[in-house]
């Protein structure tokens, strides 16, 4: 098993995998199995050596074990672990940045986006785009079941806060379902300081600014009333983290490349 902080284990090889699938994970025992399921099937599907990178952002259940349990079945599986939970921002992070393969898609455990979506964002990819992201909005009929009424506001508010105060034009900047070049996502997510649930407009900042060429997609989406996001509770939060982008670039913080990822 490897620790965050330290370089992708031996287990795979950076020079022969095609696709790292970066999962983030708190609490998600009740759905990892089913989960890891779904990704493999996917993967397997493929012609191409893929891996899944499942980063444990300190769970006080038995998500790490049961991860663990299908790894030692799989080396296609990784295990990275949070010593105590940081955000998904940051598990993200410590992902993509411990990834081995040429290309990195991260997804939430709860697959809202079938995996098979995935397809929608690597083919862009690999016809040259740096960063393709999910986007719920482009296609809303796609979305099924839908979210509450309250959460689809909230949503909807705070993606027009982002595209205003981070000067973004992406219709659905929060959609968990986002691919990059590998080379991309080190220069992108070795900047990126926000550990909450607003890095996902961090990142899109960033690629933007550094000059990566980025397409928004529409996918299939699923909502699941499982959600860990509450707008009471985050959503102040992520509001206050969209300025925080701003003062970061102003004070010159996105200029080099930050160590890697912190435990």
């Amino acid at each position: 098993m490897s620790q965050p902080g330290q370089p992708a284990s031996a287990s795979a090889d950076s020079s022969e995998v095609f696709l790292t699938v970066v999962v983030p994970v708190y609490n998600e025992a009740f759905r990892i199995p089913s989960a890891l399921q779904q990704i493999l099937e996917y993967l397997e599907r493929r012609p191409e050596a893929c891996e899944v990178l499942v980063v444990d952002d300190g769970s006080t259940d038995n998500t790490a074990e049961l991860v663990e349990k299908v790894s030692r079945a799989t080396r296609a599986v990784r295990l990275l672990r949070h010593p105590v939970n940081s955000g998904k921002g940051f598990a993200v992070r410590t992902g993509m940045l411990n990834a081995c393969g040429e290309y990195l898609l991260f997804t939430d455990a709860d697959l809202s986006s079938p995996m098979t979506e995935a397809d929608r964002l690597l083919e862009p990819l690999k016809s040259g785009y740096d960063v393709v992201i999910g986007s719920r909005a482009l296609k809303p009929e796609w979305i099924s079941p839908r979210q509450p009424l309250l959460r689809e506001a909230s949503g909807r508010a705070f993606n027009f806060l982002a595209r205003s105060i981070a000067s973004l034009d992406f219709r659905d900047t929060q959609c968990g379902f986002k691919a990059f070049r590998r080379q991309a996502a080190r220069e992108i997510f070795s900047r990126q300081a926000i550990r909450g649930f607003a890095f996902d407009v961090e990142i899109l900042y960033l690629a933007r600014k550094l000059g990566y060429r980025t397409l928004e997609v529409p996918v299939h989406w699923g909502n699941d009333a499982r959600t860990k996001v509450h707008p009471f509770r985050d959503g102040p939060r992520m509001v206050a983290d969209l300025l925080r982008i701003r003062w970061n670039d102003w004070a010159g913080k996105y200029r080099s490349q930050e160590s890697e990822p912190r435990a």
